[in-house]
């Protein structure tokens, strides 16, 4: 039990053992609670989507959840969630994510000449350049005004700010009420005052940018509809905390998750000359193409992408816990047992997958993605609250990676310790030291991208 505790805390990824990877569902007795770790695509799907009243957010989940987001659409439970979801759902349809393509490039090929600027051979980390990046394409489509503070200044407070909250300690184990003050609670204290001047800043350069402006000249961006909500005459009101809660929301987990995808991608196409050599034919023919449907033509890319999500979930677990009595799979689960649901582990459980641990995007290019079953796979979550911006950041990743992989040879540091580590997210927890040497592509997109 002490070793448990003090690797929950240090990296919960750390606990799974390898009979989970083969188990459908195994029960694991402690001193506080039954927990049910769930593999089976039935029983998720029955604890997810059929039954999922009885399923709802754990205390450790809403302790996490507290910090800066309860009042978003990320926590928010029934009506309240039922209210934003359609407030937020016009900004990620389909075609007004595909509208942020140029957007996208252009992010990219700030990376492109900041990284042609540093000379053959230089290192680089690749996932501090990551989160860079994704920050940035924020700062370009859904907060157009840009993120009002040093990116690099903010990268580490998010940084901070997913290792404090996605700690896992004895008092959130044993139930112990929130208002027991946490480890780290003075420097989460101190991000959240930081996050919140950002935040306040993003605010009121919009709404003095929407009193000059005509309404049909403002941004069409998530800040807009997030402001024009606060209106009582739209019918969609919101709180200042809602919004506060939803930016706060979209800036964590939309660069956070997406610059984690992007870093193990690319870590990935590293380790593998063939799909790297896919990607690049691929990038080559396709970036000299119309914008239109680019994302969608980057096929081999996007497999690429969804190979490395399979391995690397953003979010590695997650929980519920049970209202009332119920079976899964045979198993009888009593009031308030824990449901415990990891991507991590369901993406690489043997009796879903062959040579699950192995990096093979082909089972995710046309003719082979039908054969997965919807239920064994779930970066981006399933049901109602499977997550808003899952098409935005496949289509920013898929973008990025085929760009980066097309102008830069990028090779993992001899020396590298490559090892993924839970904080809410799953981040490469050394960084991803790498060496950056631009390849001669020929003349073409960068200069389209500055159009």
């Amino acid at each position: 039990m002490f070793r448990l505790l003090a690797t929950l805390k240090r990296n919960p990824l750390e606990c799974w053992s390898a009979a989970f990877f083969r188990e459908p569902i195994a029960k694991v007795r402690l001193p506080f609670a039954d927990a049910f770790l769930v593999h089976d695509p039935n029983a998720i799907r029955h604890v997810l989507v059929d039954n999922a009243d009885n399923y709802r957010k754990d205390p450790i989940q809403r302790r996490i959840l507290a910090n800066g987001l309860s009042d978003g659409l990320l926590s928010v439970e029934d009506a309240r969630w039922e209210a934003q979801r359609r407030v937020l759902a016009p900004l990620f349809a389909r075609r007004t994510v595909m509208s942020f393509t140029q957007a996208m490039l252009t992010a990219v090929d700030g990376v492109t000449k900041r990284w042609g600027s540093l000379g053959r051979g230089a290192m680089i980390d690749v996932a501090a350049e990551m989160a860079l990046l994704t920050l940035n394409v924020l700062a370009l489509t859904i907060f157009s005004d840009g993120i009002a503070g040093d990116y690099d200044e903010f990268r580490d407070a998010m940084n901070a700010y997913f290792a404090v909250i996605g700690r896992i300690g004895v008092l959130d184990l044993l139930g112990v009420p929130q208002s027991v003050p946490r480890p780290g609670g003075g420097r989460l204290r101190r991000t959240m005052h930081y996050f919140e001047g950002i935040i306040d800043r993003i605010i009121d350069t919009r709404r003095g940018r929407l009193a000059a402006l005509p309404a049909d000249e403002a941004p069409a961006d998530l800040l807009t509809l997030l402001l024009r909500a606060l209106d009582p005459s739209t019918g969609q009101s919101m709180s200042l905390a809602e919004v506060r809660s939803n930016i706060l929301t979209f800036l964590s987990a939309g660069h956070e998750t997406t610059a984690n995808a992007l870093s193990w991608s690319i870590f990935l196409l590293s380790q593998s000359p063939d799909w790297r050599a896919r990607v690049r034919e691929e990038a080559a023919r396709e970036l000299a193409g119309p914008l239109e449907g680019l994302a969608d033509r980057l096929v081999v890319t996007r497999a690429a992408v969804e190979e490395a999500l399979r391995l690397y979930p953003p979010i590695a677990a997650l929980s519920r816990m049970a209202k009332d009595a119920d079976t899964l799979g045979g198993v009888a689960v009593k009031p308030r047992g824990l449901i415990v649901i990891a991507p991590y582990v369901l993406h690489r459980h043997r009796l879903l997958w062959e040579q699950p641990d192995a990096f093979d995007p082909s089972r995710f290019m046309p003719g082979r993605r039908g054969t997965i079953g919807r239920f064994a796979y779930l970066p981006f979550g399933i049901g109602p609250r499977i997550c808003i911006g899952a098409s935005f950041a496949l289509q920013e990743a898929t973008i990025a990676l085929a760009a980066l992989t097309q102008r830069f040879d990028l090779e993992l540091a001899p020396d590298a310790k490559v090892w993924p580590l839970q904080k809410i997210t799953l981040r490469p927890e050394h960084g991803l030291p790498m060496r950056v040497t631009p390849r001669d592509c020929g003349e073409g997109p960068p200069q389209r991208f500055e159009e």
